[in-house]
């Protein structure tokens, strides 16, 4: 008998973290940071936006629809913008694109910024608005799938759902320094001088930092994995898409319905829920903000208690009991309201602590995928869907509210359950090895 030669399914000497998984951990969630921001920065200022770049005689309504699809368009524009990155990532290299999503977010931005209104360029300006917020849904598309997959190949795989829980909440950070900005614009400016010119601030500044990480990640290096594959790439002529498609569906099914989870969290409890609590419940702009800012907090805090969790306890029992005090702890904020504000606060704030199960979402789903078309698979199917589910929600609840204030809880509260639902299938604990790349699947914590 023979020792056969070392194949990508060697497993990996265990390893703890070193300086330079620390320097790529840095660098990655700083530039996710920035670039989640450029990304949502929009939303927060959209009043304003809409009121800037459609005509002043159109109805209120159907301003604030227009300028709001203008928002959801960056959704829609995820799926191709991620499967073209992604493709590129399979054959190219994942820093390649790692530092071309970035660079596709910060320019658009910074153009947002500088963008002239309907009264100077007429339909024009919004337009131009639209085709800049396509260009940012087409980075971020490739952006969190490559970030994740960029950290889980690096770290050693004793820290692989805590560099990947760190990631992310980088990831979620971009959302409270878009909130803590726009607390900051309004608190410190007029409503006279953020319509004048000061609205213009933190797209600006958005733009100019993520071009600052752009220059930072050329400090970054190729994974290993990949440098592993190149060096096996003979047999990788069929494009990484279609293998996704033929050998993988039901990775992409269990990571799109991950998807529709995190999605229900993200966009109900953090995006959409400070609107809900000004328009049905009547708190003030200014509380329900701050709110929402700690939400956020315990959020972005919140992702690395669950990174750190899942190595140490198993990606598993973290969803059953993250996603099990999600549906509770939704349950006891939505149905509390209106309460006195320090109950409010400290209750949003809970909430934001279980949204952070979200980290389990990639923990599971770049594992979910075999090396060589992992930057693909998991890009085709968060995209995907994200996109439907991301961009359809805010309708859902808007039409659900017509007819129950509870619609929020009961929304999340579903979509918990899915979540319960889904850790107790095979994939939530078994899943392809970072340097396996193999079709078989390996135990994983």
């Amino acid at each position: 008998m023979t020792t056969p030669a070392p194949t990508l399914t060697s497993p990996a000497p265990q390893r703890l973290l070193n300086s330079r998984d620390y320097k790529t951990l840095a660098l990655s969630a700083l530039g996710g940071t920035l670039e989640f921001y450029d990304f949502v920065i929009y939303v927060f200022f959209a009043t304003v936006l809409g009121g800037l770049f459609f005509p002043a005689d159109m109805p209120d309504w159907l301003r604030q629809l227009q300028t709001f699809g203008i928002f959801a368009a960056g959704y829609l524009a995820r799926p191709l913008g991620g499967i073209v990155i992604a493709h590129f990532g399979d054959k190219l290299g994942r820093k390649r694109m790692f530092s071309l999503s970035i660079f596709l977010m910060a320019v658009p931005t910074l153009v947002i910024g500088l963008l002239p209104t309907y009264a100077a360029i007429g339909v024009a300006a919004p337009l131009l608005l639209l085709a800049m917020r396509v260009l940012q849904g087409a980075a971020i598309g490739g952006e969190m799938p490559g970030a994740w997959v960029f950290v889980g190949e690096h770290v050693p795989a004793r820290r692989y759902g805590l560099g990947v829980g760190t990631l992310t909440a980088g990831i979620t950070g971009g959302i409270l320094l878009g909130s803590l900005v726009a607390v900051a614009i309004n608190t410190h400016y007029s409503a006279a001088d953020i319509h004048d010119w000061a609205w213009r601030a933190p797209f600006i500044l958005g733009g100019v930092f993520g071009l600052v990480s752009v220059y930072l990640r050329r400090f970054l290096h190729e994974t290993p994995v990949f440098k592993e594959l190149a060096q096996r790439r003979s047999q990788d002529a069929e494009l990484p898409l279609k293998t996704v498609l033929r050998e993988h569906r039901l990775a992409c099914v269990y990571v799109a319905l991950q998807t529709w989870v995190l999605s229900a969290a993200i966009v109900v409890v953090v995006l959409y829920t400070p609107t809900y609590l000004q328009k049905v419940h009547h708190v003030p702009a200014a509380l329900a903000l701050q709110a929402n800012c700690l939400a956020t907090l315990t959020l972005t805090l919140g992702c690395v208690l669950v990174g750190w969790a899942s190595d140490r306890f198993g990606t598993r029992a973290v969803m059953l009991v993250g996603w099990t005090g999600l549906f509770a702890s939704s349950y006891l904020f939505y149905t509390s309201l209106p309460s006195a504000p320090s109950t409010l606060v400290w209750q949003y704030g809970l909430v934001g602590l279980f949204v952070g199960t979200i980290a389990t979402v990639p923990i599971a789903g770049v594992r979910a995928f075999p090396a060589a078309v992992r930057f693909s698979g998991l890009s085709f199917a968060y995209n995907m869907s994200y996109a439907v589910f991301g961009g359809l929600t805010p309708v859902i609840l808007t039409l659900w509210l017509q007819r129950d204030p509870l619609a929020p809880a009961h929304y999340v509260g579903a979509l918990a359950i899915l979540g319960v639902l889904l850790a107790l299938m095979p994939l939530a604990r078994r899943g392809h090895g970072m340097r396996d790349g193999a079709a078989r699947a390996t135990m994983v914590r």
